[in-house]
């Protein structure tokens, strides 16, 4: 469950040791986050976004996950599943475009580059 995956992230992150730190942090009892872990109740979205964001989590991916957790159809869950790794993909893409592009305009080999694809031209 994902619940258990941000609960615990969020513990970590503000070096928690038990559930009913986060509970004070959520303004919720200590048995909601128990029913919560258990699968008897679900994480709000804000919730999720307030944990998301205090333990370092993309809240996208948060709120992705907290809504899988909601469904009982194997199939949709499925579906929720595959647009959350979509959009992971898409990070990395995002990422490695741009680590791409500040390592050219930091090397002086793009110098290079520009009058090798000049005389490759003519």
């Amino acid at each position: 469950m994902y619940a258990n995956y941000l609960l615990d992230s969020y513990k970590k992150a503000q070096n928690y040791v038990q559930d009913k730190q986060i509970a004070a942090d959520l303004k919720v009892t200590q048995s909601r986050i128990c029913e919560m872990r258990q699968g008897k109740r679900y994480i709000s979205d804000k919730e999720a976004v307030f944990l998301a964001e205090n333990a370092n989590i993309d809240p996208k991916e948060a709120l992705l996950g907290v809504h899988a957790d909601r469904q009982d159809n194997p199939k949709i869950k499925q579906m929720w599943a595959d647009i959350a790794k979509k959009l992971k993909g898409q990070n990395y893409q995002l990422y490695s475009i741009g680590l791409t592009a500040f390592a050219f305009s930091i090397f002086p080999i793009n110098d290079v580059l520009h009058e090798c694809a000049l005389c490759t031209l003519c």
